[in-house]
C-alpha cells in the first residue's frame, strides 16, 4: 500500500523567478486596466485612487511572498511504485499517482519557462482527480524524469485503468 509522505526533491530555484514574473505580469495587466479609466476621466475619484493603491500594495506583497513560499512547499519524487507531489502555497495539495495507473507522461514549456530553462511534467492517470503536475523542473531533469516514468510505466503490467 502506498502511503502519503513528503516527497524528497525540490523544484529548480529558477522556479522562484518564473512564479515572480508570472505574478508580476498578472498584477501589471490588472493595474493597466485600472489606469485606463483613471486617466480618461478628468476628475479621478477617491475610490479609483484607493483601488489603484490597493492593487499596487496587494500586487507587490503577492509578488514578493508567493514565489518563495511556493518554493518552500513544492516537492516531487518518482519511485518505481509511484509519483509523489506536494504543491501550492496557501492551499496545499498532496498527490500520489501509482505507476500502474499512469497513462501518459508529457512535458510542456511556455515562453517564460523556455527563457528560464524550466519545464512542467504532467502525469496523466486513470484518476478522476486529474493529472499530476510537477512544475518548475530544470528542463534536463524534466526530460530525464519523463523518460524514466515512460520506461517504468511500460515495464509495469496492467492497462493503467
Amino acid at each position: 500500500m502506498l502511503r502519503l509522505r513528503a516527497p524528497r526533491n525540490r523544484v529548480s530555484r529558477r522556479a522562484i523567478t518564473l512564479w515572480t514574473l508570472d505574478a508580476a505580469i498578472g498584477w501589471l495587466v490588472l493595474l493597466a486596466i485600472q489606469l485606463v479609466p483613471y486617466f480618461l476621466v478628468s476628475d479621478a475619484s477617491t475610490w479609483q485612487t484607493a483601488g489603484l493603491v490597493a492593487t499596487v500594495v496587494v500586487g507587490v506583497a503577492h509578488t514578493l511572498v508567493m514565489p518563495r513560499w511556493r518554493y518552500r512547499v513544492h516537492r516531487w519524487e518518482a519511485t518505481p511504485e509511484a509519483v509523489y507531489t506536494l504543491s501550492g502555497w496557501l492551499t496545499q495539495e498532496w498527490r500520489i499517482a501509482p505507476v500502474s495507473r499512469i497513462q501518459t507522461v508529457d512535458t510542456k514549456r511556455g515562453p517564460l519557462q523556455q527563457l528560464l530553462r524550466l519545464s512542467t511534467v504532467t502525469v496523466t492517470t486513470a484518476s478522476a482527480a486529474g493529472p499530476v503536475e510537477i512544475a518548475g523542473l530544470d528542463h534536463a531533469e524534466a526530460v530525464r524524469l519523463a523518460e524514466e516514468l515512460t520506461s517504468t510505466t511500460q515495464a509495469t503490467p496492467g492497462d493503467a485503468t
